[in-house]
């Protein structure tokens, strides 16, 4: 597939050719035109010069030969002057539809470098007020529109944690202190609805932070946020082994600690008595494994979708949890694949961009470690 650039330098090349082309066949055809005419017109006899003998008489020029090579002179010249103005017309025609099209790779970049946290910039550009520029005047107008739009969105969402938490822990309260002891089973159920709700509403104020992408980054030790998820993530019923080596990843401590929290907490979850759940992170790359049901393969693009429960536990989840590992994973430029384990359960992966993560060093180590402290 050709690019503009060069349908435009093809376009420009064959237009001054097409137009060189015809200027000098037509240069070339009227000059031979004109000398044949000029050797078929009549030639007056040369007289003698005085004291010459009469019978010596100055031969003829051969005018028709003399034609002939003049013309084909031309027609070689001519051909040399298309070839130079073909490569110059491809050399012209390709600075030209450079700096024609200079506006549109600007556009382009500013596209693919825009994000929620950047939402601030504008191309902003200047020249003659032209059809390219009214393109990026409506792209910064759009922008305008967007930013507005996000920052109410995210007006709503502080509103709504507030609004939405402090009812519930309100009703929390009143059911702890307000009922008796003796309807003990009605008051546990009650407690265990109200906890379930606070959950789904953290998890979708997560998840909707996660999507609207990262304002800030600071260092971020991963290998120090799994040691402290596995420290508050124990069960009796699960064993949970790990593998770490040093690791600094640039993003949001609070996001990256849900996300590895969500992992432990979905492999141990959707496990069976007696199973293991096995974490690795190497090169970048945080691998969870857990033993437990087989997840059928035509199901494996449903585990990241919202409110998607494949299988049913004691204790049923919110069913956002890897739906949010996968909108923070995409945030900090992460990729997210799931695998079947071998004898059942699955293999979540989550690898980091190049250039995303590195080997920490030793100043920056301890930066990290007290951004997680704090």
């Amino acid at each position: 597939m050709t690019t503009v650039r060069v349908r435009l330098t093809l376009v420009y090349s064959g237009l001054f050719l097409l137009t060189s082309l015809v200027l000098l066949v037509t240069v070339n055809l009227l000059l031979r035109h004109a000398l044949r005419a000029l050797i078929t017109q009549p030639v007056a006899p040369v007289a003698p010069e005085p004291g010459a003998a009469a019978d010596r008489v100055p031969p003829m020029p051969q005018l028709p030969a003399l034609v002939e090579d003049v013309v084909d002179y031309q027609w070689g010249v001519t051909a040399l002057l298309v070839g130079i103005l073909a490569l110059v017309s491809v050399v012209v025609g390709w600075l030209v539809a450079e700096r024609i099209l200079g506006p549109v790779h600007r556009i382009t970049a500013t596209a693919r470098r825009l994000s929620v946290s950047n939402l601030h910039e504008r191309i902003a550009l200047t020249g003659p007020k032209d059809e390219l520029k009214e393109l990026a005047d409506t792209f910064d107008a759009m922008l305008d529109r967007l930013e507005r739009s996000v920052e109410g969105q995210r007006r709503f969402i502080a509103n709504a944690s507030h609004e939405l938490r402090t009812p519930l822990a309100v009703q929390r309260a009143a059911i702890e202190i307000g009922l008796p002891e003796d309807v003990g089973e009605i008051r546990d159920k009650l407690l265990f609805h109200n906890r379930r709700t606070e959950n789904v509403i953290d998890a979708l104020l997560v998840l909707a932070q996660a999507e609207h992408g990262l304002d800030n980054r600071q260092p971020v030790a991963l290998d120090q946020v799994v040691r402290n998820v596995l420290a508050e993530a124990g069960s009796d019923e699960v064993s949970v082994t790990a593998r770490t080596e040093p690791f600094v990843v640039d993003g949001d401590p609070v996001l990256l600690n849900r996300l590895v929290a969500n992992l432990v907490d979905n492999a141990i979850r959707y496990n069976h008595c007696g199973g293991g759940v096995d974490i690795t992170l190497a090169d970048g790359v945080l691998t969870v494994r857990n033993t437990g049901p087989d997840v059928p393969r035509e199901r494996f693009g449903d585990l990241f979708e919202p409110f998607r429960r494949l299988h049913t536990t004691r204790e049923q989840g919110t069913g956002l949890g890897l739906s949010i590992v996968a909108s923070i994973a995409k945030a900090h430029g992460a990729g997210v694949r799931a695998a079947p384990n071998p004898g059942g359960g699955l293999e979540l992966t989550v690898a980091f961009a190049r250039g995303q993560g590195r080997e920490p060093a030793g100043d920056e180590r301890r930066q990290a470690e007290e951004g997680l402290a704090r």
